[in-house]
């Protein structure tokens, strides 16, 4: 009886402890793809969501009009605002870059790119925080071209959803 007990034990804490193991953030690559971020992000039950609210870019030129771009700076400086601006955010939650699961990015048009969203410039800032060997747990996200934000110097406007591990 005793041998049965002690079976039955290991047997649960063999089970409990793959339960554990199946409990991580799971992240499922693009097929044949180096792109930097996730096709998909699968999020066990029991973990903690937290939805960040869209962050805007800080001003880096205080003497620019506050409704120009020149107070903002060009899509990649705006960008590495705001994702910095996510990142201080999330450690003041004990979290970080590597928890975000989600990101939506709103881009709007720039003409000095024919009215069009600078792809380029907000990929050059974006992997300075996803994809690198010191953050390598990357994202699913969606970019969408915005006719306008709240301010007409705004260029980027980005919200995430981060997991708490």
């Amino acid at each position: 009886m005793r041998q049965v007990v002690c079976g039955t034990t290991l047997a649960l804490l063999l089970a409990a402890s793959g339960a554990a193991a199946a409990q991580d953030v799971q992240r499922y690559k693009i097929p044949d793809s180096s792109f930097p971020i996730s096709a998909a992000v699968e999020v066990p039950a029991g973990k903690a969501t937290i939805y960040v609210s869209g962050n805007v870019p800080p001003v880096i030129d205080a003497k620019a009009a506050t409704n120009s771009v020149a107070a903002y700076g060009d899509t990649k400086t705006q960008t590495i605002g705001v994702l910095t601006a996510i990142e201080k955010q999330l450690k003041s939650m004990h979290l970080g870059m590597g928890n975000v699961v989600k990101m939506q990015v709103f881009l709007v048009g720039d003409e000095s790119h024919g009215g069009h969203m600078d792809f380029d410039g907000f990929m050059a800032g974006y992997t300075q925080f996803f994809g690198s060997k010191q953050q390598p747990k990357l994202p699913a996200r969606s970019a969408f071209q915005v006719a306008a934000l709240g301010n007409p110097g705004f260029r980027v406007e980005i919200e995430v959803i981060a997991v708490r591990p």
